[in-house]
């Protein structure tokens, strides 16, 4: 097998939606299983639909860890990076 870059195992670097708006990477604990099938394109958290609804249910958005300044402002405009993270979709 052939490694390029550092790691010859698989590697999740992006996923989206993004857990911080409340994306299914939100839902994982701890201890969760988790089946990840790169040739179906596939993340899956092994927990119960009923467990999976309860989360959603309590589920609320992280505190802005930035109120102020331009990292504010970032995060308020970004798209999700999965459209780029751009603050300006209409630009081309």
């Amino acid at each position: 097998m052939a490694v390029l870059g550092g790691n010859p195992r698989l590697v999740v670097g992006h996923v989206a939606p993004e857990a911080a708006i409340g994306g299914g990477l939100a839902l994982v604990r701890e201890g969760d299983q988790v089946t990840i099938d790169a040739e179906a394109r596939v993340l899956r958290l092994e927990i119960s639909d009923a467990d999976l609804k309860s989360r959603r249910a309590e589920w609320r958005p992280p505190t802005p860890r930035y109120t102020s300044g331009v990292l504010a402002k970032y995060a308020r405009l970004v798209s999700s990076s999965s459209l780029g993270a751009v603050t300006d979709l209409k630009a081309s």
